[in-house]
Formats: structure tokens, sequence, C-alpha cells
């Protein structure tokens, strides 16, 4: 027994050299990596966190001893002070608010048609369409962008298609109108209740937050589903693929037809796939800038400004560096929120009782006997 007990401490001695040069060796194979993180990386992130708690106008360093710390002052101005930096932070929140709630799904479920659809076995040329529908994600989004601005001018295609229906198409990127106002107006509601019109958030009226997207970030919505749901129809299809086809046979025995084996047995193990589809369509659309800086700027009537546009026209054109940092952080902080919450939602949940019960095997009469 003694000797059973002292061996083990003489075998430590070599292990733990061994794993003191593993510990060593993996130090220096990332050290060069956390070494590049953490200058273009971590110290940016650090200085624009410093830039947003001082006075700094974009001119010298920002450590100068000339740059004043201005506490929560730059947050306060876009978010209590109520001025025009304030209404601005509002009303390109309530733009991307509506972004991101017509965007994420509409791309999500598009991706998944398109991968259902181009994943059956009995498609002819399922490599062609694959290629086709993929291709809008491989544009570059600044030609997209333009090609946008032809397609929805007031004489483009998009306006000659519906007058063959006996459609008017409005003056796309020129209407600031939101598309909930036009459909309550063409019911004769042009004004909301004193509740909505006379009270609101962040300098905007509870009115205009449900005024719904301006009919110009209507078109850009469009722009962001035809160029995103390629890439996501891609990650669809990986796990279309390494799904084993058991559990569906299985269900196909028990008399499942197509939409149930779809609903009830392919789609819950997509889940993983789905939360990823759905973290980077969150975390792009709150992030969308490129299609609004060659596209719009904002324009018409701020309806298209987006926090991130936001960001960089008060540090850039602004020279209010401040402000800027400040908003981005307030869109990180945003964007985690809605990570995080998206996360929760779609956590694995345990079986309730009453589900279980549905599925529990009864002994039948023959057995019992």
């Amino acid at each position: 027994m003694t000797a059973l007990a002292t061996a083990p401490r003489r075998d430590r001695r070599p292990r733990s050299g061994l794993r003191r040069g593993e510990t060593l060796a993996g130090w220096v194979f990332t050290l060069p990596v956390l070494v590049i993180l953490g200058v273009f990386l971590l110290v940016p992130v650090l200085m624009a966190l410093w830039v947003s708690f001082s006075d700094w106008s974009g001119r010298g360093s920002p450590f100068a001893p000339g740059v004043g710390f201005v506490g929560l002052e730059n947050y306060a101005a876009i978010t209590t002070d109520g001025g025009l930096p304030t209404r601005d932070f509002g009303t390109s929140l309530r733009n991307n608010a509506w972004y991101v709630l017509l965007v994420v799904p509409l791309q999500t479920a598009l991706s998944l048609f398109l991968a259902v659809l181009v994943n059956r076995a009995v498609l002819r040329g399922r490599g062609v369409f694959r290629t086709a529908f993929y291709f809008p994600s491989v544009t570059s989004s600044v030609a997209i962008t333009v090609l946008w601005l032809f397609l929805f001018s007031a004489t483009g295609a998009v306006n000659e298609i519906l007058s063959w229906v006996g459609i008017n198409g409005p003056n796309w990127f020129n209407d600031p109108t939101g598309i909930v106002h036009n459909f309550l107006g063409a019911f004769g509601v042009t004004s909301g209740p004193d509740a909505l019109t006379e009270n609101g958030f962040l300098g905007v009226t509870f009115w205009n937050w449900l005024a719904g997207p301006s009919v110009a970030m209507t078109a850009l919505i469009f722009m962001a589903v035809f160029t995103t749901s390629g890439t996501f129809m891609l990650l669809f299809i990986a796990a279309l693929q390494n799904l084993g086809g058991d559990v569906e046979e299985a269900a196909m025995m028990d008399g499942a037809n197509a939409w149930k084996r779809f609903w009830k047995v392919t789609l819950p193990q997509l889940r993983p796939t789905l939360f990823t589809v759905l973290t980077l369509g969150l975390i792009g659309c709150w992030q969308v800038f490129d299609q609004i800086y060659t596209g719009t700027q904002g324009a018409p009537g701020k309806t298209t400004v987006t926090p991130a546009y936001l960001s960089y026209s008060s540090a850039f054109l602004g020279q209010d560096w401040g402000q800027g940092a400040a908003i981005a952080f307030i869109l990180f902080a945003i964007i985690v929120f809605f990570t995080i919450f998206q996360r929760w939602v779609l956590r694995e949940r345990p079986v309730s009782r009453r589900r279980a019960r549905q599925y529990e095997v009864r002994p039948t009469g023959r057995s019992m006997r």
C-alpha cells in the first residue's frame, strides 16, 4: 500500500515539468496574436472610451494636457438634454430599430427557405441556383447601392413594374413618410391620440416612433435582405447536410406530413445555426453604415440616419468626437444586450411533463398478459 501511495508522487515531477514547458510554449505561440489584438483592438477601444469622456477636438493627441475630462456630459447630450443631438440620436435609433425589426426575420426566413429549396436531392442544377442566390453577397455593397438607386428612382424599373398593375410608385429615396403612417392615412388616420403625440422618448414622440420605416428606408431594407440572404443560406445548407435522416424517417413512419417533419423535426435541430444566423444578422443590422453613406447619407429628413452613421457624422463632419464616441459605445451596449437576450430566448429548455407524457410508451393489453 505504501508503494502504491508513493508511486504517483514520483510520476508527478516529470509531468509537472512537461506541463510547465507546454504552458510556456502555449504562451510563446499565442503571444504574437495577443500583442496584435492589444495594439490594434484593445488600445483603440480604450482610447475611444477615453474620448467619449473628454472634450477632445480631434486635433493632436487625445491624451494631451489641454484635453479635459467632462464625465458623462457627452452621453447626457445625446440621451437626456433634449436638444438637437438627443433628437438626432432618438431618430437614428428609431430608424435602425425598424430596420432590424424587418431585416432580421425576413433575411432569416428567406435564407432558410432557399436552403431547404436548393438542398433537395430531386432539384436539378442545384449548383447553379446556389451560385445565383449567393452572388449578391459577394458583390460590392457600393455597387449594389448604386444599382438600387437606379432601380428605385422615380422613373426606375421598380416603379415601371408597379405601373403595369396600376400602382403609382413613390419617389423612393426622396419620400420621408413612414409606411405605417401611410397605411393609416389610407383609412383617414392622419394624427395620433394626445398620449402618443404629446409624449415621447429621446426627443421623438411615440407617434413618430410608431411611424414605421420611411419609404426610403424600406428600399434599403429590401436591399439588405437581397444581399445577405445568400450568405446565411450557405450556413443553413451546411447544417441541413449534417442532419441525420433517421429521425425524419421515423417521423415519416409515424405519419407526419412534410410541414410537421420540417417544423417538429428539422427546425429544432437547426437551433444552433439559427442562433448564429440571428446573431450575425442582428449585429450587421445595428452596424449598417456603408449603404447609408453611399446611398442616402441620412436623407430624406434624417429618416435613414442610423447610429453608426450618426457616430461618423458627429465625429468626422461635426468635429464632435466625444459625442461620436459616446454614440458608438451606446450602440455597442445595445448589440450586447440584444445578443444576450436572443441567446436567452433560444436557450435549451427541459421537456415539460405534459409533453413528455405524450411520448411515453404505454403497455398494451397483450404485453400485460
